[in-house]
């Protein structure tokens, strides 16, 4: 580095890491168990431990998730309309898609925001897989993020510039089924396109999965086994 400091923290729910699961043993998510606290649960403590010894010393946070359940998600930054610096970072990175986001209590993002921290949330890929395209666009917007700021001398260069989505919503499952998908994330679709089909398991009757309205997928479920209720396609709308 050429100035500055960085604090990287490769995995903070080592639990789950090794479990493959997001919660810990006693069943809590981290990433709504903050600010935490010293005497809580087992998530309460580790939310705590990051609230306490890192948010204090940082200027700015990159937040660094996958899709989960099966789930893919097209790479994308996760911004607040409200934290003006988070917006800042955000361009810089320039992801595909810049999602505004509203802070989720007991996230890493909100308690970062309610101590006059800054942090974006970059989601990428499914979890348990690796995924190329999300992995070079997270370690590209990064870099170009630490040059901005002077911290090293080069980054890639911006093919096109991130797409900013005002809005998002799941497309769900009207029926149990299985689950053939036609589109995947990061295509424009237009309202009413079919974007998949569900069929029973005999073939003798099928339904189509349609799009409400015009917008990107930006995250598609990849199970083909389905549930009525279950996510199906993340429309971003601009």
């Amino acid at each position: 580095l050429k100035a500055g400091t960085i604090i990287a923290i490769p995995i903070i729910n080592i639990f789950g890491f090794l479990n493959f699961s997001r919660d810990v043993p006693d069943g809590k998510d981290v990433n709504r168990s903050f600010p935490g606290s010293p005497t809580g649960s087992l998530a309460s403590v580790v939310a705590h431990t990051i609230s306490a010894q890192i948010l204090p010393h940082i200027d700015f946070g990159i937040d660094f998730h996958t899709g989960g359940a099966s789930r893919t998600n097209y790479p994308q930054i996760r911004i607040s309309d409200k934290d003006e610096k988070g917006k800042e970072v955000a361009s810089i990175f320039k992801a595909p898609f810049t999602l505004k986001s509203s802070l989720i209590s007991g996230s890493l993002r909100r308690c970062a925001y309610d101590l006059g921290k800054s942090v974006i949330v970059y989601e990428g890929g499914e979890s348990l897989r690796f995924q190329e395209l999300a992995i070079d666009e997270a370690i590209k917007g990064t870099f170009r993020v630490l040059q901005h700021y002077g911290m090293i001398s080069s980054s890639p260069k911006v093919k096109k510039e991130s797409i900013v989505l005002e809005d998002s919503k799941w497309i769900r499952a009207d029926m149990a089924g299985l689950f053939r998908p036609f589109k995947k994330s990061g295509q424009f679709v237009k309202e009413n396109q079919v974007l998949g089909k569900i069929t029973d398991v005999a073939g003798q009757y099928e339904i189509e999965v349609e799009a409400p309205e015009s917008g990107y997928l930006i995250g598609h479920n990849n199970n083909p086994v389905v549930n009525r209720g279950d996510a199906l396609f993340h429309l971003g709308t601009t």
